[in-house]
């Protein structure tokens, strides 16, 4: 018989390959969940609601309403809870509750003493996250309520599935992630079958969070729409242009090598820079910053080539911002092919006293990619456990970025 540690670890590792399936991690918002999460608010008069996503080291807001920060640590995550509860988690006063009147997510921001949370489904019945309601103050919440947060849970789910099959960010006119990801994978199979050229662009508009501080979304939605137009206007019809992030797009210039990508790069800044956008405060100027990366014989797979371009976007902004920095990444063994995952890690130093949270989400025998709530104190070399795999090795850091760690085995 198992034990029950094990069992978990099994289940986990089912559940978040369920959840890569969906694409749905660190990708913008969108208002079909963002009206679910204001509904939530208004029926069940909360101060706060979150479509949470939980992958192996944090949870993720896919859609918030009341709530400041867009991710947090798995570890102390109320939904964490929720999510492996058959019919979901009710707290009508967390500070009576042993399990949680120490949490610090109840003792601190954003001070939650009421939580109800319910899971979030796929259609094979593997649960990858919650739909909640949280206020700050206790209060009862009857079974009917419950229901009603069940059935809400299921249009998400809904929003989920059908977001699978969306080609077209709906604000900015660029291709979703996902339909992004699977142009970039047809062209660079052709570009390895007959070795053509091939470069990505990732880009980053300058202090946007102050945009929409200051002007409030509306306008940051301008701002959005009218970049990525004026980006749009300087491509060619044979480049891919998507968004994957929140102000956070690519480019996928096919038959281009490292230096005409940088061209590229360069009338996108400038072209972007020359932009105003009128607002009730009068005009508004931009500025973004670029990483580029080409295909090299040491990226044989698309995950890899984003990271060195979202490496170079991160030396981008760490320089000034408002400039295009070409990645020139560390020699690695040539023709090493990591395999796409999402699995839960951990990361151990300094004897085994310091530990870290992380999720893996490439992997080969020689490496892996690791994602961190915050790369800062990891130290260049480290143990990497994953226990779903009965798996611990030494790693070294060949590549570091804010969230990003890539390693190799030693």
């Amino acid at each position: 018989m198992q034990p029950q540690a094990q069992i978990e670890e099994i289940e986990d590792g089912e559940r978040l390959a369920a959840l890569d399936r969906y694409d749905i991690l660190d990708t913008p918002q969108e208002e079909g969940f963002d009206r679910i999460t204001r509904l939530t608010r208004r029926i069940f008069d909360v101060p706060m609601s979150t479509i949470t996503l939980i992958d192996g080291h944090r949870q993720w807001f896919k859609s918030r309403s009341g709530v400041e920060a867009c991710e947090t640590p798995r570890g102390p995550a109320l939904c964490s809870f929720a999510m492996r509860e058959p019919q979901g988690l009710v707290l009508p006063d967390t500070l009576v509750d042993t399990r949680f009147s120490s949490n610090p997510f109840v003792l601190g921001p954003p001070h939650i003493r009421f939580y109800a949370g319910v899971p979030l489904r796929t259609p094979q019945g593997l649960s990858i996250g919650t739909l909640c309601a949280m206020d700050t103050r206790p209060r009862p919440f009857r079974d009917d309520e419950v229901e009603t947060l069940a059935d809400l849970s299921h249009i998400v789910m809904s929003e989920l599935e059908l977001r699978r099959v969306a080609m077209t960010d709906s604000l900015t006119g660029a291709l979703s992630r996902r339909a992004f990801r699977d142009e970039c994978g047809r062209t660079l199979a052709l570009a390895l079958r007959h070795r053509h050229p091939m470069s990505c662009i990732m880009l980053d508009l300058d202090h946007f969070k102050s945009v929409n501080d200051r002007h409030g979304h509306p306008v940051g939605d301008q701002v959005l729409a009218e970049m990525a137009a004026v980006c749009r206007a300087e491509l060619r019809t044979s480049d891919a242009f998507g968004r994957v992030g929140g102000e956070e797009f690519a480019v996928l210039l096919p038959l281009s090598d490292l230096a005409a990508a940088m061209t590229v790069a360069e009338k996108l800044r400038a072209a972007i820079a020359r932009l105003s956008v009128p607002t009730p405060d009068g005009p508004l100027r931009l500025t973004a910053s670029f990483g580029v990366a080409a295909l090299d014989p040491t990226v044989t797979d698309l995950d890899g080539l984003l990271r060195n371009a979202d490496a170079a976007l991160y030396a981008a902004k760490a320089e000034g911002r408002n400039r295009c920095v070409a990645c020139r990444p560390a020699p690695v063994p040539p023709q090493v092919v990591r395999r796409r995952v999402l699995k839960a890690g951990q990361i151990s130093f300094n004897g085994g006293r310091s530990v870290i949270d992380c999720t893996v989400r490439s992997l080969s025998d020689d490496g892996a990619g690791l994602k961190v709530v915050s790369s800062i104190g990891v130290p260049e070399t480290f143990k990497l456990a994953i226990a779903a795999d009965q798996f611990s090795r030494l790693c070294r850091i060949v590549l570091k970025t804010e969230g990003h760690l890539d390693v190799v085995f030693v």
